[in-house]
């Protein structure tokens, strides 16, 4: 049987090997990033510059109060498909990094086979052999472990990613929601308009019969009745949409879902605002872009492991028997060993594209948190102003309900005509409805400043 106690390389002979392996990724450091201000600039009544801590975080659209909202929010963490195929995305960055961590540790191998040899002298023989191999690349340079670290802060990225998902769901689901409830205020509006221009028709149609009234005032008081009623219905399709956009959002069909309509009016709360270091801490997408700035550096380390040499060490052993012999066997030695000589410049374009890999990111990192800053500062000067905005709109209507009261009562009289009281009651309802659309914008705005502020997401510590 051939000699197979085979020693190419002393273990002892390693450990200064191991003992000096080292890695080739830059120090990292988090980039500079825009000095944030030291308070927010667009900060008001609305949106009081306040500490935070209190306020709702993972539940934050409690905050408006409303317990069918409340119930939706619920559902859509464990039916909406974008958010099960983003944490799919996240259950393989995982994966990968575990793939990658695996190289860190030997690989074992169990080798079995079987044969059946004819000799002249000794008829047919049975060989076998069974025995096991265990390798193990030793990370001189630090390329596996850059790469457990790139795939880490990957998955990292990738959480925060799932993070920003969820948070962006959640707002779409309440800004849906309130767009929805909006559409039943406007919609209660119009059917009592609708109670009010039929009354206002029979009014003028008795009087166009007795003669007070002529049959173009009829005419007006159709035409404000049709055009109410031409609205109810556009908005009763928009409506519609909004509960079809909403089951979607909860992985349902649109063809069994139903919200009932509710009227009443979702109060706009104050938002209080965190202070800008806050921001830094609790936005998904600002903490996705910094892990991949890390990832990029650990590439670096990667790229330039590469252009230096790689050493495997192998070892097996087992039992053999071939013609007739039979007895155990073992070896241990470098499988391979490599030194890149001449590859033209391969290597070196690696290294200078990981470079360049890790300056995108770091400038992807610093817009992102630029970004977060006018975002928060775009909000607070919308939430603000619609504040300010919706009192003014309140005064409007108060004195185009009073013009329209007036001018009823005067036409009733005969000291105006028609055509006044149908400018009154559009300006009416025109004030009431803008009124409404105001409200609605309020709280959309403030689900934005929310979602600005990070919504309830917080960094892992």
């Amino acid at each position: 049987m051939p000699n197979r106690n085979l020693v190419t390389l002393p273990v002892a002979a390693l450990l200064p090997t191991l003992l000096a392996a080292c890695s080739m990724a830059p120090a990292y450091q988090v980039p500079v990033t825009p000095e944030a201000p030291a308070v927010y600039s667009e900060t008001g009544p609305w949106t009081p510059a306040a500490p935070a801590d209190d306020a709702a975080r993972g539940t934050w659209w409690q905050v408006f109060n409303d317990a069918t909202l409340n119930d939706l929010e619920g559902r859509i963490e464990g039916h909406n498909l974008q958010l099960a195929a983003a944490l799919a995305r996240y259950d393989q960055a995982v994966a990968l990094t575990g793939q990658a961590q695996a190289g860190l540790l030997p690989s074992l191998n169990l080798t079995a086979w079987q044969s059946r040899t004819r000799d002249p002298r000794n008829g047919d023989l049975n060989n076998y052999l069974a025995g096991a191999t265990a390798s193990y690349e030793i990370d001189l340079w630090g390329r596996i472990r850059n790469t457990v670290a790139a795939n880490r802060a990957n998955a990292e990225a990738s959480a925060a990613d799932v993070a920003t998902l969820r948070l962006s769901l959640q707002a779409k689901l309440a800004e849906t929601y309130m767009s929805l409830r909006g559409a039943d205020a406007q919609i209660a509006l119009l059917h009592q308009s609708v109670e009010a221009y039929q009354k206002a028709l029979d009014l003028t149609t008795d009087r166009f019969k007795g003669g007070a009234a002529g049959e173009i005032d009829v005419g007006r008081a159709r035409t404000q009745l049709g055009t109410t009623q031409s609205q109810l219905e556009q908005l009763g399709a928009s409506r519609a949409l909004l509960e079809h956009a909403i089951a979607v959002l909860l992985g349902e069909q649109p063809s069994s879902f139903h919200l009932d309509a509710v009227s009443d009016a979702i109060t706009v709360p104050q938002i209080p605002v965190d202070a800008p270091s806050g921001l830094l801490q609790r936005r998904p997408d600002i903490a996705a872009a910094e892990r991949r700035v890390y990832a990029a550096n650990a590439g670096i380390g990667v790229a330039r492991a590469a252009r230096f040499p790689s050493l495997t060490l192998a070892a097996g052993g087992g039992n053999e028997e071939y013609v007739g012999q039979t007895g155990p066997y073992w070896a241990i030695g470098p499988v391979a060993a490599s030194l890149p000589v001449f590859d033209g410049g391969a290597r070196k374009a690696g290294v200078a594209s990981a470079r360049a890999q890790f300056e995108q990111a770091a400038d992807t990192y610093r817009l992102t948190v630029l970004t977060a800053f006018q975002d928060v500062e775009d909000q607070l000067a919308l939430n603000n102003r619609l504040a300010v905005a919706a009192d003014r709109q309140d005064e409007a209507v108060t004195a185009a309900t009073r013009t329209n009261q007036l001018a009823l009562i005067q036409y009733k009289e005969g000291a105006a005509s028609y055509l006044d009281v149908v400018t009154a009651q559009t300006s009416e309802l025109d004030a009431r409805r803008t009124a409404l659309t105001l409200r609605t914008t309020r709280l959309l705005a403030g689900i934005d400043l929310i979602r600005a502020l990070g919504g309830g997401w917080q960094a892992s510590k």
